[in-house]
């Protein structure tokens, strides 16, 4: 293949343990076996895609067989070992996938080759990628051969998930955890490409690469490859069209957005979501991003940007920690028990679009500025409002902390004017006739027709619920809940079915009714 038509991660692979990344201290460690003349019977390579795994088995099968010497490893002018273990061509050097190989007759044909010495080469060297999908009994017929293989046989293993490698097959092999590559040096080394390929992008779009690569060598070649192929007349590509291309928005309205949560304006946070909802962004990616956007705001003192893997700028970064200065933290943990369970919650609900609004609804009413404008316009509590809303008192006192929590934050009962009726709740029948005797028939409506009960216990509640759930629901059985009992109550969603809707149990029992009459011998 042409060089110039393959592309970046196969271009720019490693060919000798120098070219290698972030992967030092495996990179010397196998030169020092080799020129000891100490090789282990068999090599265990293990880490995220594209960290160097297959590339570093390649090298160190070079390396074994190459005509000149571990010393002097050939880099362009290939000796004919280097270039057949290069093309993959090599008649001593075998390279299987796990996927495809995966049966005991296919682990016993290789038995079987492997008795018979190297043709051409100093080793014999089978190359088995992802080696955790071959079957146990094939891993079984492995163990013997892995342990005491002829002098000339060299084993490489490797693998993105090295739990499901049995125990016996890595205690038989020199293991190397390769990590994923520091963001650093992965900028530096992408940045180095870029300009070989006369590549015209910013180094913001760089980072933008790195920071969705996580530590992949391969992932942020693909993705700069993606960036070289868009440009247009020469034009540089920034972080703004960077962001475009990956489906990624700007940090900058992520943090806006936090803010007016703390600030409690419902109106504003929901516009800005549905802004950033119709520049295409995944709901997933969203809560991801926002989940890691609460830890910057906790933990902000101890960062620094470059901690962040390039996630944010100075601008951004600045502004985080202006804002966490002021915020109790307990708040922060609070927002991220829910944002952890609104994660699950994505793969229950068909409309993954209103679970995240539904989410940032209850973020507002768990804010403190939220709580006490209610408290105040309702005259149900003279707390007092700083004029300056951005910032969050520390005394606000978060009551519990909970996996799924609706309820407000109001203070102890005695600072506020807030009468209750003292009444229990002892089922979800209970429930629905309390609905029916202080007349609030939407709120029973819902909890009939579009609620499946799971669990009901004191004060909590374990639904699951259907698409047509009003998206007040929630807040609204909260409040009243606290306003019939005078305790607070916690409503959390669940993955099981539960019960039928009560609505549904009555269809059903008039179904089954029906269907008796009509097998009776008189009707």
């Amino acid at each position: 293949m042409n060089e110039k038509s393959k592309v970046l991660a196969l271009k720019y692979r490693p060919k000798i343990f120098q070219e290698i990344i972030g992967q030092k201290i495996t990179s010397d460690t196998i030169i020092n076996s080799i020129k000891a003349n100490k090789i282990p019977n068999a090599y265990l390579f293990t880490g995220i895609r594209g960290v160097g795994k297959t590339t570093i088995a390649r090298i160190v099968a070079k390396s074994l067989n190459c005509q000149n010497g571990i010393e002097k490893l050939c880099d362009k002018n290939l000796c004919v070992n280097c270039e057949g273990i290069s093309n993959s061509s090599h008649m001593d050097v075998l390279e299987l996938n796990g996927a495809d190989k995966t049966s005991i007759n296919d682990i016993r044909d290789l038995i079987e080759f492997s008795k018979y010495g190297p043709t051409s080469s100093k080793y014999k060297v089978f190359i088995i990628d992802e080696v955790h999908q071959i079957s146990t009994s094939a891993f079984n017929a492995l163990l013997k051969i892995l342990e005491e293989p002829p002098a000339y046989l060299k084993f490489i293993l490797a693998t993105t998930e090295i739990k499901k490698v049995p125990v016996t097959i890595v205690s038989r092999c020199q293991r190397f955890d390769l990590s994923r590559v520091k963001s650093e040096d992965l900028f530096q080394f992408i940045k180095k490409v870029k300009d070989k390929e006369n590549g015209n992008v910013s180094d913001e779009a760089l980072k933008l690469i790195v920071k969705i690569s996580e530590g992949s060598v391969r992932d942020a070649l693909s993705l700069l490859d993606r960036c070289l192929l868009s440009l247009r007349d020469n034009k540089e590509l920034d972080l703004n069209e960077a962001q475009k291309i990956f489906g990624y928005f700007d940090k900058s309205q992520l943090i806006e957005m936090f803010n007016l949560v703390l600030l409690g304006d419902e109106k504003k946070v929901i516009e800005l979501y549905k802004k950033i909802f119709d520049q295409g962004i995944d709901p997933k990616v969203f809560i991801n991003d926002f989940l890691e956007l609460i830890y910057y705001f906790k933990n902000i003192n101890s960062l620094t940007i470059e901690s962040t893997n390039f996630s944010l700028n100075n601008e951004e970064f600045s502004k985080i920690k202006k804002i966490s200065n002021s915020i109790d933290k307990k708040i922060l943990i609070l927002f991220w028990q829910f944002t952890i369970k609104t994660i699950e919650e994505l793969e229950i609900v068909s409309n993954q679009n209103l679970s995240i609004e539904m989410y940032l609804m209850r973020l507002i009413y768990l804010s403190p500025s939220k709580q006490k404008t209610e408290l105040k316009d309702k005259n149900e509590t003279t707390l007092s409002i700083e004029k300056n809303s951005n910032y969050i008192t520390k005394n606000d006192v978060i009551n519990q902390i909970k996996n799924i929590t609706q309820e407000k934050n109001i203070k102890s009962e005695d600072n506020t004017n807030i009468k209750s009726e003292e009444r229990t709740i002892s089922s979800f029948k209970n429930l629905l006739d309390i609905c029916n005797e202080k007349k609030e028939i939407k709120l029973k409506y819902e909890l009939e027709k579009n609620v499946n009960l799971v669990n009901f216990e004191r004060n909590r509640i374990e639904i699951s619920f259907n698409d047509n759930l009003d998206k007040s629901f929630v807040k609204e059985l909260s409040s009243k809940l606290f306003e019939w009992t005078g305790e607070r109550w916690i409503i959390s969603f669940s993955k099981e079915m539960g019960q039928l809707s009560i609505k549904q149990q009555e269809e059903d029992e008039k179904k089954k009714l029906i269907n008796d009459i009509k097998k009776n011998s008189s009707v």
